[in-house]
């Protein structure tokens, strides 16, 4: 189901390919990233395309283009439930191109993260259960949107990303770490 709606919602191509998620300690992730000016360009419009295929083949719910070694300021938020995010909310895909934080809350929440570029590690990380956003979509259009509790985070996540964070750079303390079996035991006591 997550597969046809992915092709219906963004068209990509059969011919599209899972990346190479860069992991931590490559140089780009600690890039800013940078606009991107013509979104209808075919190379963006392929990038989108193969983040779509990369972030379905890694069971992920966001990536960020930096991830996949592109220094350009493009995510993708797709929540669902799955192993890793089994109470994930369900969600169209949605590339998100230059996009900004307008507003959050003042309140904030921890809750687990992990990272496709930080492999078997999870953080309890402190972050805004509600923003407001604005972004450019697929087609170039402007698009705002509120975001509360876990599609916020996601797209927190991945807006770090962009700022060259990871996730460990928002934890508190190392007791706040744990490794991704530990967590699974965790998730059954929830």
């Amino acid at each position: 189901m997550f597969a046809r709606s992915l092709k219906k919602i963004f068209n990509f191509s059969q011919s599209s390919q899972k990346l190479t998620v860069y992991q931590l300690g490559n140089p780009i992730l600690r890039e800013i990233a940078q606009p991107i000016a013509n979104i209808c360009d075919r190379k963006i419009q392929q990038l989108i395309d193969e983040m779509l295929v990369t972030l379905k083949k890694s069971n992920g719910v966001g990536i960020a283009a930096p991830q996949i070694g592109r220094s350009l300021q493009l995510i993708i938020v797709a929540s669902h439930p799955n192993e890793r995010y089994p109470h994930a909310p369900q969600m169209e895909p949605t590339a998100m191109i230059n996009p900004q934080i307008v507003s959050h809350s003042e309140e904030t929440e921890k809750g687990w993260e992990g990272c496709l570029s930080v492999p078997m590690i999870r953080g309890l990380v402190p972050r805004y259960r509600e923003i407001e956003v604005a972004y450019l979509d697929r087609q170039g259009n402007p698009q705002t949107a509120k975001l509360t509790d876990f599609v916020a985070r996601i797209f927190q996540h991945e807006y770090d990303h962009l700022e060259g964070k990871v996730f460990l750079d928002r934890v508190e303390s190392t007791l706040d770490l744990a490794s991704e079996a530990e967590y699974q035991n965790i998730l059954q006591l929830m």
